[in-house]
């Protein structure tokens, strides 16, 4: 075949530790970033949104996260090696050098801007604030106990270019919904940093999981609760049918569920719970389209 001419064993193993160091063998943190520019998308267009506006918002999630994650893994080159859960990765283990790294996210980063540039002049000029975003919110755990609160602001900001996207505007509900979702990233990015919270007090990196210490399970559950107030608020102000409040309330199982695992504190309970909040992000989505489709 002509792919296995082209692609020397070389090539696919070069590929291949491009294709862990981009995370998608991973596809949890697409997931997460991609729920809440669903639920954006379905409330801005009312259940049926614009077909060119949901391409590229899918695919630019796909290039925005693997972007991400490169750069995150370039500006914890020094910190991954001494990690348990990350020193393996592609360039703490010497897989991929720094430099090619940085090409490889200028490649992700050029390409999704390029699908941007589909759009209107709103979501291209917001499109520049979130790429900021992405590319500082890995140097934040050496400034801040609150980087998880940062990569809500990054993640989260999916949420206004999707109203932005299929409306032209961004009204206060998008706002509301932007919180909920910075919130939410604080939420689970707190439970997966209770993984690390060992290693990252011996190599000195800062995080949530740090800053709350024993009161970690107390804040995570008003933190939850709060967000399932801002996205209920939502519903109301909106005038949602009950099929999206069924959707809050399996969400608000899953947020007890993993309550129920980081009650010991343990990693893999901690990183169970992290993978769990996809779920949770797919549980609302179901109740907004179910409503959109009754509607």
């Amino acid at each position: 075949m002509l792919t296995d001419i082209l692609l020397t064993p070389a090539l696919r193993i070069r590929l291949g530790h491009y294709w862990r160091l981009t995370r998608f063998d991973k596809p949890i943190g697409i997931l997460l970033l991609l729920w809440p520019a669903l639920w954006a998308l379905w409330i801005a267009g009312h259940g049926w949104p614009d077909p060119l506006v949901l391409a590229v918002i899918v695919l630019g999630v796909l290039l925005t996260r693997a972007a991400g994650c490169v750069i995150n893994d370039y500006a914890d080159r020094d910190f991954d090696p001494h990690v348990e859960r990350t020193k393996l990765r592609p360039i703490a283990a010497g897989l991929v050098s720094p430099g090619e790294a940085l090409k490889l996210f200028a490649a992700l980063g050029l390409t999704a801007f390029a699908l941007v540039l589909l759009l209107n002049w709103l979501t291209i000029a917001m499109s520049v604030v979130g790429a900021l975003l992405a590319s500082s919110y890995p140097f934040m755990k050496r400034y801040t106990h609150l980087p998880q609160a940062y990569l809500g602001l990054a993640f989260g900001w999916a949420v206004p270019m999707s109203f932005a996207a299929q409306t032209g505007t961004v009204p206060g509900v998008a706002w509301a919904l932007y919180l909920a979702t910075i919130i939410w990233a604080l939420i689970y990015d707190t439970m997966y940093a209770m993984v690390d919270r060992e290693d990252d007090l011996k190599i000195g990196v800062k995080s949530t999981a740090i800053l709350f210490g024993r009161h970690d399970r107390l804040i995570l559950g008003l933190l939850q609760l709060i967000m399932w107030m801002i996205l209920a608020g939502i519903g109301r102000y909106l005038g949602l049918s009950h099929y999206y409040y069924l959707g809050l309330v399996a969400a608000a199982g899953f947020s007890i569920y993993q309550q129920y695992l980081i009650r010991n504190r343990e990693r893999s309970g901690c990183f169970q719970a992290f993978l769990n909040n996809h779920w949770f992000g797919a549980a609302v989505f179901a109740g907004l389209a179910l409503h959109y489709l009754a509607a």
